[in-house]
């Protein structure tokens, strides 16, 4: 197994992943206060390969009443951007995203029905952390959007090619080769073509409830309406 590279973080780097994390926690503190147990952050912010243009992607892993966050979001003074409803493939579960600022670096998400443990792999792959995890500054290896394997090192990280390595990205990671080559394919696609497909993605309009367009979108499409019916009337 190669590294193919290793990166050193100077003041400013470190600077920049203390900001990212700090408004990580203050969104899971808020999340957790209103009955939001299961909550992670995930991505560069758990792995620590930040930069200024890094989102905050803060995720209850359990679904969530959207009435109940915006009620909550109200309550700590928060107006969400733009919120929307996104299902990337008709097996993938449809998760609500909340967008708290224009340059969409606050994101808070949450499934709109129970995960498949694969889906829980999917934030494994990039790297989570729990909200104790965060507060202990601990780091997690995860794999970037340009399939590099994020190794936390003290001084920085190193990265190993995800493509050649999948057997030992699974291991490390603790994900399925399931998730390797969904992931590997989703990525090299993005790459290839500018963008993945998304099956829906919804806007959710200001003068519409997001349980109205759930309810809009059961009624017009049969495969969205099936990966919910399980768990809400649709």
């Amino acid at each position: 197994m190669e590294i193919v590279r290793e990166v050193r973080y100077d003041e400013r780097r470190w600077r920049i992943l203390a900001e990212k994390r700090a408004k990580a926690r203050k969104l899971m503190e808020m999340l957790i206060s209103c009955g939001f147990l299961n909550v992670i952050v995930h991505g560069s912010v758990a792995r620590g390969d930040v930069d200024e243009d890094s989102d905050v992607d803060v995720v209850i892993l359990d679904p969530a009443s959207p009435s109940l966050l915006q009620l909550c979001l109200e309550r700590y003074e928060f107006q969400p951007h733009s919120i929307k409803i996104v299902q990337p493939t008709p097996i993938h579960t449809p998760k609500l995203y909340i967008y708290l600022d224009p340059y969409e670096e606050l994101i808070i998400s949450t499934p709109l029905a129970k995960l498949r443990s694969v889906e829980i792999e999917f934030y494994r792959f990039s790297g989570m952390l729990s909200y104790i995890e965060l507060l202990k500054n601990e780091r997690v290896p995860g794999v970037n959007k340009k399939l590099m394997l994020i190794e936390p090192r003290p001084w920085g990280h190193v990265e190993i090619p995800v493509i050649g390595n999948e057997g030992y990205v699974a291991r490390r990671l603790g994900v399925s080769m399931e998730v390797i080559r969904d992931r590997v394919d989703a990525l090299t696609r993005r790459v290839r073509e500018g963008h993945t497909g998304l099956f829906v993605e919804i806007e959710v309009p200001p003068h519409k409830t997001v349980e109205e367009v759930v309810r809009d979108l059961c009624k017009e499409n049969k495969l969205f309406r099936q990966r919910l019916s399980e768990y809400i009337a649709c």
